[in-house]
């Protein structure tokens, strides 16, 4: 089974790269995050016709999540009972698999603008109450994984010298990321060892891509029984390269499971 996450920056443009990426690679389940489009918008009909129900929510101009599954999605909740919010940027459902109940959460966590900012404020509230949603979720669900842009790059080696003391990489931020973790999440990514210099999001100025001046704000985390099932996990690169493509590549994670 392979799990991915990607930022797509508009499914409305990016519908179409969507699409040819899903074909040409053996996706089990999708979480994508910056719809930037309605609710009525959403593509579902295009999804259904490659194998895929779909769960979303999303908003005019930003933000945005969605679930795509190759098996039926149960149980949603949309955003977080416990952070009352307008921002449309959390999304959960359950898949069954030969392991039992797969719980799947999509997120697209606040960037947080600035240091000196209201939404860095708001991205650390925002997370506080992410980590006891999510505590919540796993005593419901050993098998449980979060996907999704976290706006934050945890370790130094994530992030290229440009962004040194940036926003994104804040001691604060950090330590949001790491309170996840320490609720026995594992970042899929750095369960295998590494090339260096290995980012999930570039900025388009500047020859960002072309430079590999990037930041790793993508990944999957996953509870302990699932990372048991982690066999590799990798960033695809090759979508940053289209032409009008999003900022972000995707984030694949590949388990030892199977739909039920």
């Amino acid at each position: 089974m392979k799990i991915a996450t990607w930022n797509v920056n508009s499914l409305t443009v990016r519908l179409p790269q969507v699409l040819a990426w899903l074909d040409q690679n053996s996706i089990d389940i999708l979480c994508i995050q910056e719809l930037k489009q309605v609710n009525e918008k959403f593509p579902k009909d295009a999804f259904q016709e490659l194998g895929y129900d779909a769960v979303w929510t999303g908003q005019k101009t930003y933000n945005g999540v969605a679930i795509l599954s190759r098996s039926s999605l149960e149980d949603v909740i949309v955003n977080n009972p416990l952070y009352p919010d307008t921002q449309q940027r959390l999304i959960t459902a359950t898949c069954q698999t030969t392991e039992g109940p797969l719980r799947v959460i999509c997120a697209y966590c606040p960037n947080g603008s600035a240091l000196d900012s209201e939404k860095y404020e708001y991205k650390l509230e925002w997370y506080a109450a992410l980590n006891q949603f999510v505590e919540a979720q796993m005593k419901l669900f050993p098998n449980l994984a979060i996907c999704g842009d976290y706006n934050i790059a945890p370790e130094d080696r994530d992030v290229h010298a440009k962004y040194a003391g940036d926003i994104l990489i804040s001691p604060k931020e950090r330590a949001a990321m790491q309170a996840l973790s320490g609720l026995g999440l594992s970042d899929s990514f750095r369960l295998f060892e590494q090339e260096e210099k290995l980012f999930s999001w570039w900025d388009y100025r500047m020859l960002g891509f072309r430079r590999n001046a990037g930041l790793r704000i993508d990944h999957i985390l996953l509870t302990a029984p699932l990372a048991q099932h982690c066999t590799a996990c990798v960033i695809d690169k090759a979508p940053r390269g289209n032409e009008q493509p999003s900022d972000h590549a995707p984030v694949v994670a590949t388990l030892s499971l199977s739909f039920a």
